[in-house]
């Protein structure tokens, strides 16, 4: 070390012990601390009608604005004030009038902790009230607490008969909570014919996987009339709501949602997520919705709040079409998931069997509904393996030199033995929305949250069966069982494919290549997920083994050599055909042109 860095170094030691010498807290700074500290704590515990311990807070006012809008509720204590029924758990302030926190009841984090929404002063909800030129926000005032039965009345006095009221009703069941605001003789010093309603939240981290939930949560909007949207959900975002009046917006997270519903539509608006880096801290989100203000002497909005699970079922009941911000895929995915999977799982669900077992019920329904297209695929794979010792010997007279002329000859062959080379392919394809639709049901379907099935503890996220403390390319931190077995039946599913489907030369590797990429693309999906991949691999066995004991090759040969030997009688060509021979001549032409 050179003099110069020990001299630096030195000095910088020097400050900072300055500065925790000199800018250590006062014993009246610790004590006033200690209050709040100890008032936050005491919110979460149950008192029915009574307020909690007065906490003050040292807030810096200007004197003058004392005497201006609301100038008696910019100093105060905040309190906290508790509604409860067997769904909810939710915490009002009077600093600012608004909720809190909510904790979701019946549902516990990754870790087993009661799962609360959001909570803290980076909660904020209130209006923007332009009075005298100002902007005033009820986030910042007061309130009074007045608390009766299931509700709660949260006052702000502009003066005697000038006030602001927000009116919270919990019913004794149910994640939605009735929130009413009534400006009581505003029109007299609110200026414009509109208010903002303004919401700033951070949701906390729930689940184990915290770059998934990241991906799966995102702000949500209606227009009236049309189709629910999201801003970006893997990136920060404004946008702009402009393009018609909004119906309803949420803060929705992978599993969880908190949605603010108005009785009559906002006019327009913006919301904005930013991905947060904090540990713990999934997302934040802010909403600013314009209300039209008619200088009414007492001028109402009435709201509707849901807090709770993104069970698809449970956001279809709230109407709205709040459902469709569980992500059930694209076109035509979407439809396979919403009207054929979810009804045949909803329909199992009712028998009370563990989720394991529905998913494997599941998978065998679905394979015995494609059985069919595994049937005639196996059997057009079948007529191509017993056609290639007749292909070898055109492909040895021909020469691989020509390639379209190879594949004329192929053509011949195949229309004088009346197969179809993309018989056993198209099976296939048609099979594959479904395979691709579970790809976006598992990771999105909240039943799976928090069950176990054998070693795997949460079928809503991976099982890291070996954790290696450290990330490794490609793989992560984790290695899942679930998807090791997986890839391992899809290495030996392709191995019995290319023996069917007599596959040779680079087509013959190609097949093993996915399943090594689908390893480190899946590792972190959903256990439940690669434990379907996993049986529909293994049933997938089971087909194949009983078809092959009714399929027999020889017989085959013997149809196909049979359908060579009768007389062709001359079909109209498809326009495909037609062009296809086309192009194969024009190819064959130009071939020969240069061979000149």
């Amino acid at each position: 070390m050179d003099r110069n860095t020990f001299t630096g170094l030195f000095l910088i030691m020097i400050i900072l012990a300055g500065g925790v010498f000199f800018m250590r807290p006062s014993e009246a700074e610790i004590k006033r601390e200690k209050q709040v500290q100890d008032s936050i704590a005491n919110a979460g515990k149950k008192t029915p009608a009574k307020t909690q311990p007065a906490v003050e807070v040292v807030k810096t006012v200007d004197t003058a604005a004392l005497q201006g809008p609301f100038g008696t509720n910019l100093t105060g204590t905040e309190q906290a004030t508790v509604l409860e029924n067997e769904n909810l758990k939710v915490t009002l302030s009077n600093l600012g009038g608004k909720i809190r926190s909510v904790e979701v009841k019946n549902e516990k984090t990754y870790t087993g902790k009661p799962l609360i929404l959001f909570d803290g002063n980076q909660n904020k909800f209130g209006l923007n009230l332009n009075i005298g030129g100002k902007i005033t926000n009820t986030n910042d005032l007061y309130f009074t607490a007045t608390k009766t039965g299931n509700g709660v009345t949260m006052r702000a006095n502009y003066s005697a008969d000038k006030y602001v009221d927000f009116v919270y009703t919990l019913p004794t069941e149910g994640n939605n909570v009735d929130f009413n605001i009534n400006l009581n003789g505003l029109n007299q010093v609110v200026q414009g014919n509109s208010v903002n309603l303004n919401w700033e939240t951070t949701l906390l981290q729930q689940e184990k996987d915290a770059k998934k939930e990241q991906e799966h949560s995102g702000p949500y909007f209606k227009y009236v009339e049309e189709t629910p949207d999201h801003l970006d959900l893997h990136k920060d975002e404004k946008k702009e709501l402009t393009e018609g009046k909004i119906e309803w917006f949420s803060f929705k997270q992978h599993f969880f949602s908190a949605v603010l519903i108005p009785s009559v539509p906002f006019e327009k608006g913006n919301l904005e997520t930013k991905v947060s880096t904090e540990p713990g801290k999934i997302k934040w989100y802010g909403a600013n919705m314009q209300m039209p203000f008619n200088q009414l002497a007492a001028q109402n909005y009435n709201f509707k709040f849901y807090f709770g699970t993104n069970k698809f079922s449970t956001l279809k009941a709230q109407g709205h079409e709040i459902e469709k911000q569980v992500d059930l895929g694209y076109w035509p995915l979407k439809y396979i998931n919403r009207f054929v999977v979810l009804p045949v799982f909803n329909f199992l669900e009712g028998f009370n069997w563990g989720y394991g077992l529905i998913i494997l019920v599941l998978t065998i329904l679905l394979k015995l509904a494609m059985s069919p297209l595994t049937y005639k695929s196996y059997v057009s794979m079948a007529k191509m393996r017993v056609l290639k010792p007749e292909m070898d010997e055109i492909k040895a007279k021909v020469g691989e030199d020509n390639p379209t002329l190879l594949q004329q000859e192929y053509l011949k062959l195949y229309k004088q033995v009346g197969v179809n080379p993309l018989g056993g392919c198209l099976p296939m394809l048609l099979q594959l929305p479904f395979v691709m639709a579970f790809f976006f049901f598992f990771p999105n379907l909240f039943e799976l949250r928090g069950e176990s099935f054998l070693w795997m503890k949460d079928l809503s996220t991976y099982d890291n069966f070996i954790n290696f403390g450290f990330n490794i390319p490609f793989i992560g931190d984790h290695l899942s069982l679930m998807c090791i077995l997986m890839t391992i039946s899809t290495l030996i599913y392709t191995y019995f494919n290319n023996q069917i489907s007599g596959a040779t030369g680079q087509m013959k590797y190609i097949g093993y290549i996915m399943p090594i990429i689908f390893l480190g693309v899946l590792n972190s999906y959903p256990s439940g997920l690669n434990y379907y991949y996993f049986l529909a691999n293994m049933l997938t066995f089971l087909q194949q083994f009983l078809i092959r004991k009714m399929v027999n090759d020889d017989k085959i040969h013997a149809i196909l050599q049979e359908n060579k030997a009768k007389p062709k009688v001359e079909k109209k060509k498809s326009g495909f055909q037609a062009r296809l021979e086309d192009y194969m001549r024009q190819q064959q032409q130009q071939a020969n042109q240069k061979k000149k």
